[in-house]
């Protein structure tokens, strides 16, 4: 059950699942491209998460790693967790992050139609209906393929993938999983009415669009031991068409939230631009909305940037995620609880996580 609180101290353990986190501070997934060989991250990045466990971080959460290895990648240099080499190199990290007193969270995706075709093994896009996006592509400047529109066969062939990487991730002692469901990625793609305009089971009602989520969930969860964590993160943005809300009305958000609630999963993380922003007119944030239809414990990221924002962002959630401090600010929670003045990075400045430069 949810132990948030208007009173809640961003310093106080929190129990979730058969975990108990040290505090209410997590690092957020952030997708990286920085596999050089046998889609094993670099080094540094490795010692990135670790070097976060170790300076008070409770949670960490990888970098999206891709779900097969056919259709679901989407970048250059993205990882994997499916062979013996890339299990061992992960089961390094876990165990260290686990000696450093946090927990660890494997994140996994399929990039459905946010996809570079040309470093895609099977040279194909996929997605539940042929549509592109509107934008182009920024890595490229070139306008999106047109994804293949998603048979039966595909869909249970990349669910699989999910299962394959769910197992890999348990084999490198991973503590929880994240079933990435947010920012225009595949499952995503399902979720919106925006991108997906099937006929089938999978598309129509919000119910249907929430069927291909359902399924992977209920496909890898006998995988996940009943001690381990199962995470779904959610958005109603996309790394592609950013001004396009992918959900219609306050309603078709809380309906899927619903579906959540109703599912074997031990938290939902809510991914938003800023976490104060009122949504859909209704005059309440995001994580506000997503509260009156669930007590699992609820995660929230979006411009959390200084104790400030994480003590009024724990007024409607139970745990904060940073990306851009903790990416940028090895030392973030000494410099929380000391309450220094930190002003919110740049997402500039946060590109050094795209470059071959060393991270601090």
């Amino acid at each position: 059950m949810s132990q948030s609180s208007k009173s809640a101290d961003l310093f106080s353990p929190f129990p979730i699942g058969s975990f108990t986190l040290r505090n209410r501070i997590g690092l957020a997934p952030m997708t990286r491209m920085s596999s050089k060989k046998d889609s094993i991250p670099r080094e540094d990045v490795l010692e990135f998460l670790v070097r976060r466990a170790e300076n008070e971080v409770a949670l960490i959460t990888t970098e999206a790693v891709v779900s097969d290895y056919e259709s679901a990648q989407g970048y250059p240099g993205q990882a994997r967790v499916t062979t013996q080499r890339q299990i061992d190199a992960w089961r390094g990290v876990t165990d260290r992050i686990r000696a450093a007193g946090a927990i660890s969270i494997l994140q996994i995706f399929h990039c459905g139609r946010v996809a570079w075709n040309e470093v895609n093994p099977a040279g194909r896009c996929i997605a539940p209906s042929p549509i592109t996006p509107e934008q182009p592509n920024p890595l490229t400047g070139q306008p999106y393929p047109l994804p293949d529109a998603m048979s039966e066969f595909d869909i249970a062939h990349v669910i699989n993938g999910f299962v394959e990487t769910v197992k890999g991730g348990m084999a490198a002692g991973f503590d929880g999983i994240e079933i990435h469901g947010a920012h225009g990625y595949l499952i995503n793609t399902f979720l919106s009415g925006y991108s997906n305009q099937r006929t089938d089971a999978y598309g129509g009602s919000s119910k249907n669009r929430f069927r291909f989520a359902r399924e992977v969930i209920e496909a890898v969860r006998p995988h996940i031991p009943a001690d381990k964590l199962l995470f779904f993160r959610i958005s109603n943005w996309g790394v592609v068409d950013m001004q396009v809300s992918l959900f219609a009305d306050a309603r078709e958000w809380q309906e899927v939230i619903g579906y959540l609630d109703a599912l074997p999963i031990d938290a939902i993380s809510v991914s938003t631009y800023r976490f104060s922003d009122e949504a859909f007119g209704s005059g309440r944030n995001m994580a506000q909305l997503t509260r009156e239809k669930t007590r699992k414990p609820l995660l929230i990221c979006g411009q959390i940037h200084d104790r400030a924002s994480a003590e009024a962002a724990l007024a409607d959630a139970d745990i904060v995620l940073s990306g851009k401090s903790l990416l940028l600010n090895p030392h973030w929670v000494a410099d929380l609880r000391a309450g220094k003045e930190m002003p919110a990075f740049s997402s500039d400045a946060a590109n050094i996580a795209y470059t071959e430069a060393l991270l601090p």
